[in-house]
């Protein structure tokens, strides 16, 4: 068996060098993949993870190795904050989960979404006027209001501005930072946080128990569910859910306000196949360049950027020895701009999503893969192309500023944000 590489001095100070200049620890892993290889060690004190990249590493995470590598690690802040949301839990626990939460996130009920995402776009977008707005502030509150409005049955805008500093928060309290090298460092004012949206989700499952549906919150307290038990479901939803939609948006609107060609291109598809009407479930369907950007988007800007496992036994990938207990982590950022899988990797290209001709599998992962890719792919597939075609339907848009960089927060987010001019088109 060969040793896992691991950078040395000079490796590591290139490493630097790049984080410290892009302010990124993106460009540090890309530094790491193109001196070390696809499998490559992370050594830092307290937190030796090993880094695989490419589509053999994400089939051996995503399927083969699956039962072998869990996704709960009970020390992580996402564990802690979730507890036994579907997201961290593992085999027949988290299958069961996925079972009760699927149907409110199945096609079938995607059409009877579509008003509400354009609606509650509409309220976000109604005070947009000659200032900049910043679309990741206005994309947060859009993906919010819909989330809650379709999967909860419930209008959070009374009790956005009260919420919205714990949801950040939490946010802040799940993303890579110093608890990696020390776990028990001291969170200040994660508790407030977290009391604030518990007493706000458990009030809305307690009103919601006289009033029978068929949303996710409506079928999850007819399965029986324990109140504690729907709040770790709602709780995920809340935060993994608004937060990858909240990245997607705001990099597409990023994407489209900076690149005049491509916004022209994708309003004349949406003027043409929508008019003036609003976003329905058949014409989003009918926006083929409006799905290559967002395809795109995923690709250069995806918002979950890298996965994490642990190793429940020893195991064995190529030629290398993984010991139980060691955390595992694959890149999907590297591998979508990796040159052996794609031409021109660092150049927005909407239109390599309108080739006939088949992708290498695994290459392309935004939404994860295998039995436990994003369990609402398809929702976010349709609330993007409503979102986008509605703006773009009444708004020209502009970029105030070309200086945009990524950060690794609980997605992969732009900073310090994307400010907008936006200017009304009837």
């Amino acid at each position: 068996m060969s040793e896992i590489p691991l950078p040395d001095n000079q490796v590591s100070l290139r490493a630097l060098r790049g984080l410290l200049a892009q302010r990124s620890v993106l460009t540090a892993l890309e530094v790491f993949h193109a001196e070390l290889g696809d499998v490559f060690g992370i050594p830092l004190p307290g937190f030796n993870p090993v880094m695989m990249v490419g589509p053999e590493a994400n089939r051996f995470v995503l399927v083969e190795g699956r039962a072998d590598l869990r996704w709960r690690a009970e020390r992580d802040p996402i564990t802690r904050l979730l507890r036994h949301g579907v997201l961290v839990e593992d085999g027949d626990t988290h299958d069961q989960l996925r079972h009760q939460l699927n149907p409110a996130l199945h096609k079938r009920m995607l059409g009877s979404y579509v008003d509400q995402m354009w609606q509650c776009t509409d309220t976000v977008t109604k005070d947009w006027g000659v200032t900049p707005v910043d679309m990741l502030v206005e994309m947060r509150k859009v993906a919010l209001l819909i989330l809650t409005k379709t999967l909860f049955n419930v209008d959070v805008e009374p009790e956005l501005r009260r919420l919205w500093d714990a949801i950040l928060r939490m946010l802040a309290y799940i993303s890579p930072g110093p608890w990696l090298i020390w776990p028990g460092i001291p969170r200040i004012g994660y508790q407030r946080a977290l009391s604030t949206v518990d007493r706000y989700l458990y009030e809305i499952i307690r009103l919601r128990r006289a009033m029978p549906g068929d949303d996710m919150l409506g079928l999850l307290i007819a399965s029986g569910m324990p109140d504690e038990l729907i709040r770790d479901q709602l709780l995920t939803m809340l935060i993994a859910g608004h937060d990858t939609s909240t990245a997607l948006l705001s990099w597409a609107l990023y994407v489209l306000s900076s690149r005049p060609d491509i916004q022209a291109k994708a309003r004349a598809e949406i003027d043409a196949t929508l008019g003036g009407n609003p976003p329905d479930y058949a014409g989003i369907g009918r926006l083929p360049y409006l799905e290559q950007v967002i395809n795109e988007t995923l690709r250069m800007y995806p918002p979950i950027h890298l996965g994490s496992r642990i190793a429940a036994r020893d195991l064995e990938f190529k030629d290398y020895h993984i010991p139980a207990g060691r955390r595992v982590l694959y890149s999907i950022y590297l591998v979508h701009r990796d040159p052996r899988y794609w031409n021109n990797p660092g150049e927005f290209m909407p239109e390599r999503f309108a080739s006939e001709q088949p992708r290498q599998p695994y290459t392309f992962l935004p939404f994860g893969g295998g039995a436990r890719n994003c369990i609402g792919l398809a929702f976010a597939q349709v609330e993007a192309k409503v979102v986008l075609a509605r703006i773009l339907q009444r708004y020209d848009l502009a970029i105030t500023s070309q200086r945009v960089g990524l950060r690794m927060g609980a997605t992969l987010e732009p900073r310090p944000g994307v400010p907008v001019m936006v200017q009304k088109r009837f």
